[in-house]
Formats: C-alpha cells, structure tokens, sequence
C-alpha cells in the first residue's frame, strides 16, 4: 500500500507506516494542482495540514484513497462530503497543537501592551528609545474571547493565572474556566482591553470581524487572531490601526497565505507600528507537530488495519476489539432502512456465522465492521459489493 504525507508533516507519521511496510513518500509544501493529481492517483493514505485543498477532481484522481489525515485542527480544506460519498474517512487532532496556540497568545497580549517588537525593532537600527509611556502591565486588564473552545478555554486559565480578567462569548453554552465570565458579543466589545478571536473555520464566519465590528470596539484596545485568515476584514484592521481606534494588534493568519515555505507575501497590515505579524505559526511547536504526528498517524493506521473510525469527522464512531481466529470486514453504506439486514443475509446465505459486529450511522454514511468465522472469498466480497447503496466494502484480514 501507499501512503503520501505533504507540507512538511512531522518524519514520525510517515514512519509509522515505513515500519508497517507501506510505501511511503513525503513532499515538502502543498503541491500545485497538477502535481497532486499525479501523485495521489495510486494512494491509498494521504497525509495533509491546512494548505492542499482536497476536492473532488482530488478525489476522483485517486480511486484507491481510503483515508485522509488532516496534520492540523481544521478539516476546512478537505471535501468532507465528497469523502462520505466515496467511502474515504478523514481523520483530524483538534487538541494537540491547542496549547502551542494559547502560549502564543498570552505571549503576543504582554508583546503588545509592552510595545516590545517597537523597542527590538528600534535597537536594530540602532535607536535606544527606553520609556515607560504607553508600556503597561497586563495584570487587572480584561481579555475578551471570542470563541470559548479548547484553545479559548486555555487561553483563559493561562490569562487569569497572570492576573487578568477575562470575558468571552460562544454560540453554544460552555462551562467558564475560573472566574471568567460568558458576556454578549456586543458588550465583549466594548469592555475588552484585548479581543482575540478562537473561531472555527466554518462559512458562516467569513468576513465575521469587519468595520462594524471594529467600530464597537473600546478605544485603545488590542485586537488579536489566530484562527482562520477569512474571518477578518484587515483593510478595516488597518484603517482602525491608523486612527489609533485599535492601538496594536497580533494576526497570525491571514485572508491570502503562500502555499510554501519562502513563498510571495503581500498585506494591508505590513509596516504598521505596533502590529505582530507571524506566518501561520500558532500550532507551530516541535512538541504539538510530534503529538499530531503521533495521534493522527496512529488514526489512520488503526483504521486502515482494523476499521476503527473513533475520532472520524466525517464517519459514525466504530471500534470492534480484534479476537483470535476471526475474520473482518468493514461495509460503508448510505443510511437505509434494512442495510444490516441486507449484510447479515449474504453471510446466512453462505453459512458463515457472524461472530461479532458494530454498526452506527452518521448522517447519510453507515458504517458496519463485522467480524466472521471463516475466511472470505471473491464470491462473498462481490456479494456484498452488490447490495443495493454500498458506497465501499473493505476486507482487511
């Protein structure tokens, strides 16, 4: 079997599968679009982060792909519908690089209102500019969150443990860590010293941050984000940079990225003062890329070779426990009436006892492993192929 890892993931996952005898290649950066059509087309395993795009002419390039692992949080990147109809599972860490993230943070909150890159930048061209106007502690100011998940929540405790008071608001009801407190996304506004943003990458927050929203703002606050480039309007950000409305900010992604390392950069936020710009580098630690590389690698393995599908995005949680002397099969479906009794007819049909099997379904996606006594043929997989609305069947051993 196959497996391709791209854009720099972490030498641990592609070794997982080197030791179990796959195939393996690694490419540095997100290919073009050319590039991954031919080097996807015989792959059974691939491995992403946030740059390659995997549509459906991706897809359809590669009729031997069973799994896709996402090396990152977000699986915004990936067709997850198109997967589901071809029977592909995909794979994500949400919580690895969680932590990575929220140290960036609190660390950019103190660079900011101590205007630190101001004062490295000066000493670089040789300025010595020590003052303590417009320097601050962060200690009693408010921090407002937008976004209340594992990297907001974490960024919480780590705020409130310095002695900052912190306020945050989220579209589902969420247990506050600490003393922080849930507000309204208006009232967060207008009383945070800091608003940094911890959203998803879902449509309906593109273009969530613009003008309006600045407007609300407390005059002489911060604005920080680190979680997807299009949620932010940075014409607006820079406009309200100028006015002194917004008088620093921290942007760790942004609307238009370079797809590699070295790559053109181009963006209204550039040269202005007191701003902290970073390439995308959030969950950019050595321990968050090893754990990722661990967590994911080890996903895609166990579903490969067992069927397990806990942690899936796209497909129902399943996970049969392997006993000896039995043989599996995993059957992806859509989500009809009478499919198990479908499957377990072929096996009766044939006399082969079913010896143990898990089936859950996950909106339009079945997903069935079935252990039996005795081993499969070409009869019974074509058997089982044909039901009607099979989308993928699976011998694994």
């Amino acid at each position: 079997m196959k497996a391709l890892f791209l854009e720099n993931i972490h030498e641990e996952a592609a070794a997982r599968f080197t030791h179990a005898g796959y195939e393996v290649k690694r490419l540095a950066g997100s290919p073009d679009k050319d590039t991954l059509l031919e080097e996807i087309k015989d792959v059974e395993v691939l491995g992403i982060r946030s740059k390659t795009k995997v549509t459906s002419a991706v897809l359809d390039a590669a009729p031997k792909l069973q799994v896709v692992g996402a090396f990152c949080i977000g699986t915004d990147q990936i067709d997850l519908h198109a997967c589901s109809e071809r029977g592909i599972a995909v794979f994500n860490d949400p919580h690895s690089n969680t932590r990575s993230v929220a140290e960036l943070a609190l660390g950019e909150i103190i660079m900011l209102v101590r205007r630190v890159f101001q004062n490295s930048s000066e000493l670089h061209q040789g300025v010595w500019e020590k003052s303590a106007k417009d320097r601050h502690e962060v200690r009693g100011m408010t921090v407002g969150i937008v976004g209340y998940g594992k990297i907001g929540s974490q960024l919480s405790e780590l705020a409130q443990a310095i002695g900052m008071k912190v306020i945050f608001c989220d579209v589902t009801e969420v247990l506050a860590r600490g003393n922080a407190k849930k507000v309204s996304f208006e009232e967060l506004l207008q009383t945070a010293d800091f608003v940094t943003l911890h959203v998803d990458g879902r449509p309906h927050n593109r273009g969530f941050f613009g003008a309006d929203e600045f407007r609300m703002m407390k005059e002489g606050s911060y604005f920080m984000n680190l979680s997807r480039g299009f949620v932010v309007d940075h014409e607006a950000l820079a406009e309200n940079l100028r006015s002194g409305k917004v008088q620093g900010a921290a942007i760790d992604v942004f609307p238009k990225e370079p797809k590699t390392k070295g790559g053109e950069f181009s963006d209204a936020l550039q040269n202005l003062p007191n701003v902290i710009l970073t390439p995308h580098i959030g969950g950019s630690t050595e321990e968050a890329q090893l754990h990722i590389a661990h967590l994911v690698s080890a996903r895609l393995h166990r579903y490969i070779e067992a069927g397990d599908t806990i942690l899936s995005v796209n497909f129902p949680q399943c996970r049969l426990e392997r006993t000896p002397g039995n043989h599996r099969l995993v059957h992806i479906h859509r989500n009809q009436p009478g499919m198990l009794l479908a499957i377990n007819k072929v096996f009766g049909d044939r006399g082969i006892n079913v010896e143990r099997q898990v089936l859950d379904t996950k909106g339009e996606v079945g997903y069935a492993i079935l252990d039996v006594n005795q081993e499969w043929d070409a009869g019974l997989i074509a058997a089982l192929e044909g039901i009607p609305n099979t989308i993928r069947f699976r011998p694994l051993y």
